[in-house]
């Protein structure tokens, strides 16, 4: 996948969820990840982070919006429910973004909005957590620009160039990885 991107949140206020947020952002590929108006407190953040994401992904905290810098041509996108803005599946991603959401119980600060080249909402009924908010653009990103196959047609669909009946359903290895059954 060409390009990159970066994560990042506004005012949070939970240090789980921002744990939540970086490891996210590391198991997605992400190449930095950045507060504005908070700090990271490893000691908290790191029950919900795991994978210790600020060894591997370099991590930004930016004191407000006025010391946030970005990348050269880099996008920022704004993810929050409001009037106007792009429903992700509909959404076209930047080649290099930088996507930012709001606290847990607030909405980007209209400052933030403002510089913000585009918005995006996912949809849903009513917000979802902030973790599972930015996992589920992550996910979206890599779907999309991560040069996958399209959808089989049936449910479950057929090894990727072999004929299903060749090797049976798949297992599941413990690591997560599939391997074609010989039974």
């Amino acid at each position: 996948m060409r390009g990159y991107f970066g994560i990042g949140v506004e005012g949070l206020s939970k240090p789980m969820n921002l744990g939540s947020v970086m490891r996210s952002a590391h198991a997605f590929g992400a190449s930095f990840v950045f507060t504005i108006g908070s700090s990271y407190a490893e000691t908290d953040g790191a029950k919900s982070d795991t994978s210790r994401a600020p060894a591997h992904v370099p991590f930004y905290e930016f004191e407000n919006l006025e010391a946030m810098r970005l990348p050269r041509d880099c996008s920022l996108v704004g993810v929050e429910l409001i009037e106007g803005a792009v429903e992700l599946p509909s959404f076209r991603h930047p080649q290099c973004a930088a996507y930012v959401l709001g606290a847990e119980r607030g909405d980007l600060s209209p400052p933030l909005i403002a510089r913000c080249s585009h918005m995006v909402r996912i949809p849903t009924e009513f917000c979802v957590n902030v973790g599972v908010a930015a996992a589920i653009v992550m996910y979206d990103r890599i779907m999309t620009l991560g040069r996958y196959p399209p959808r089989p047609v049936r449910p479950g669909g057929p090894v990727e160039g072999l004929p299903a009946h060749v090797f049976g359903p798949p297992r599941f290895r413990r690591s997560g990885t599939v391997e074609a059954s010989k039974e």
